[in-house]
């Protein structure tokens, strides 16, 4: 069960390939896999400590589905998240840079 919050941020995309992350694209900074096809975005650090923890559940406006907190951005990020789009660049730049309204879940414990 889950308390539900809301978030506007700022939304990039972002790619599996070397020359957008660092040598192994396929690793996020909490150690998990990548595959094209999942529902993964990375947060900015600050949202850490807002309850946006590795495997947080997040509903992107816009979006399909639910997505869930896999990686985390370089520290000069601030109040931002990057979609995971697999290897698609054509997807991550149609997308583009844009403010949307996130809803994420923080663990309801009882």
């Amino acid at each position: 069960m889950y308390n539900w919050q809301s978030l506007e941020v700022t939304a990039t995309a972002y790619n599996s390939l070397k020359y957008q992350t660092d040598s192994d694209p396929n690793i996020t900074a909490f150690g998990d896999s990548l595959r094209p096809g999942l529902k993964y975005i990375a947060v900015s650090r600050d949202l850490l400590k807002l309850g946006l923890r590795h495997n947080t559940p997040v509903k992107i406006d816009g979006l399909e589905g639910v997505y869930l907190v896999k990686d985390k951005m370089h520290s000069r990020w601030k109040n931002k998240i990057d979609i995971y789009m697999g290897v698609d660049i054509k997807a991550a730049k149609l997308w583009g840079r844009k403010k949307v309204c996130i809803d994420y879940g923080t663990p309801i414990i009882e």
